[in-house]
């Protein structure tokens, strides 16, 4: 029976005296940056792998070699919480309104950039002992977590990096993710290359339900005459209540040339002085809204320290993500086991995928998407948003954590004092276009699926180096050719 949220004990409880640094791990913060950029390479051959090309074929006689629990810290860590965030921008308009000062949903700096501090993206971990969501803590707990190490990360222990790697880690299965070896699942050399025995990957899954809220609050709370209208490219206008459909038949020779697709809220939105319905932006336009970009940063960052530590690593194609979620083991699939939710409006004519298309909305109790069935209305998603920023245990609630990025708390406590709040005409019609979405297509988001996937995956492994040493010209793989010496201590 899998398991299923183990989280791993590694912080609490008796500590054991600390082991001497080996040399990997001191050179790995002397390693210069320009060179894992002009040396970082694509090394697909894992310890124990054989390769069938021809003249170029290679026999393996090794066993896989699973990266170290400390190797795995380091990566794990590197993904993680880094400090606090800077609000380095202005609080007033020029012409002396207030600018929108609470942009972000988190103020605790991840390793990576993230469209207005999101941190959408959740990192599964697969290897040899299952698969593994690594956790993304905020607020206070994330502060306790980092408290409990040393402020710089070069002062850190091997006890350190595997105590706070262990922290976030949450095993949600006890296998590793596996499926048939064939087309559609895996693709060309993925076939025999990717997901070996010994190797550790890393698989990005991006939240979109919050950010997507998130932008339509920020975009709205743009001065008259500058807010967007929103309107549905999927759908040509076509009133939907009889108040639309009366002051259509008024004004329907000047509107019907501007507005070719429904305007979300009708015509009376598409009247109101709130926004500018010469200002349109297609549903279809938003997409992500920017919020997969963190995930290729920290797949570029794992990339970068791989190359420092020597490690082989690949970034390629993952299992395809209308496979990858899902879990049958009947059928062979061994994937994360989402719940998918099927759309609650049928059509006559289907909409564009995947509009049409039931998508992965969460793992129950693991990590859970703000759409329905995890929240009862759109409307609750709106006001959960506003909560997680303004609420009680938001992120701008504790003046304390806010005031961390300052030189004195009086600067965190200005700063808070002028920053505007989304106006509530924004908030309102944020509700109509997520209600509009859901609605109209009975799922939310439409246009891109609760939890999506750049459909890429990191693997890293002890490289099978005898084949490189037969084959490959020894400068592509000379931090490689050092591991073994580096971070083994037998």
């Amino acid at each position: 029976m899998a398991e299923r949220t183990e989280q791993v004990d590694g912080v609490n409880g008796a500590t054991p005296a600390p082991t001497p640094k080996r040399r990997g791990l001191e050179e790995l913060f002397q390693y210069p940056l320009m060179t894992a950029l002009t040396e970082r390479r694509t090394r697909r051959v894992a310890r124990g792998v054989s390769v069938d090309s021809g003249e170029l074929s290679w026999h393996s006689t090794n066993e896989p070699t699973p990266l170290s629990k400390l190797e795995e810290a380091l990566l794990i860590v590197s993904t993680g919480i880094t400090g606090i965030t800077i609000h380095d921008g202005p609080l007033m308009k020029p012409d002396g309104g207030q600018e929108l000062g609470t942009p972000f949903l988190n103020i605790l700096a991840r390793a990576a950039s993230s469209a207005d501090n999101a941190q959408a993206t959740a990192l599964f971990m697969i290897n040899d002992e299952g698969i593994w969501l690594l956790k993304r803590p905020r607020g206070q707990e994330a502060l306790d977590l980092l408290g409990q190490f040393p402020q710089r990360w070069g002062d850190w222990t091997e006890d350190d990096w595997i105590a706070a790697a262990a922290a976030v880690k949450v095993r949600i299965w006890d296998k590793r993710l596996e499926f048939p070896r064939i087309f559609p699942y895996y693709l060309g050399w993925n076939k025999q290359l990717s997901n070996r025995p010994g190797t550790t990957i890393f698989f990005p899954v991006v939240d979109c339900t919050r950010q997507t809220i998130n932008a339509l609050l920020i975009l709205l709370s743009e001065p008259d005459g500058q807010r967007p209208l929103f309107i549905d490219d999927w759908q040509p206008f076509r009133p939907k209540t009889p108040s639309d459909w009366v002051a259509w038949a008024g004004m329907k020779l000047r509107l019907l040339p501007d507005i070719p697709y429904h305007p979300i809220g009708g015509i009376r939105r598409a009247q109101s002085k709130f926004i500018n319905k010469d200002n349109t932006i297609p549903l279809g336009a938003a997409h992500t809204m920017r919020t997969d970009h963190e995930s290729f940063l920290l797949l570029q960052n794992l990339m970068l320290l791989g190359q420092g530590m020597g490690l082989g690593g690949w970034i390629h194609s993952a299992v395809f993500p209308q496979y990858i979620f899902q879990r049958d083991e009947a059928k062979g699939w061994y994937g994360l086991g989402f719940r998918h939710a099927v759309p609650t409006v049928q059509h006559r004519r289907w909409p564009p995928v995947p509009a049409s298309q039931a998508h992965p909305v969460g793992i129950d109790g693991v990590l859970e998407g703000l759409c329905p069935p995890y929240v009862t209305s759109l409307d609750d998603a709106v006001e959960q948003v506003l909560a997680e920023k303004h609420g009680a245990q938001g992120a701008y609630a504790d003046r304390g954590i806010f005031a961390r990025s300052y030189r004195s708390a009086a600067s965190g406590e200005a700063y808070l004092r002028h920053a505007a709040p989304h106006p509530p005409g924004a908030i309102k019609y944020t509700k109509e276009i997520c209600n509009y979405i859901y609605e109209t297509y009975g799922r939310f988001p439409a246009h891109i699926d609760a939890f999506y996937t750049p459909g890429i995956w990191l693997q890293f492994s002890h490289l099978e180096m005898e084949y490189y040493e037969q084959f490959y010209d020894p400068a592509l793989f000379r931090q490689q050719a050092r591991h073994d010496e580096l971070w083994d201590r037998d």
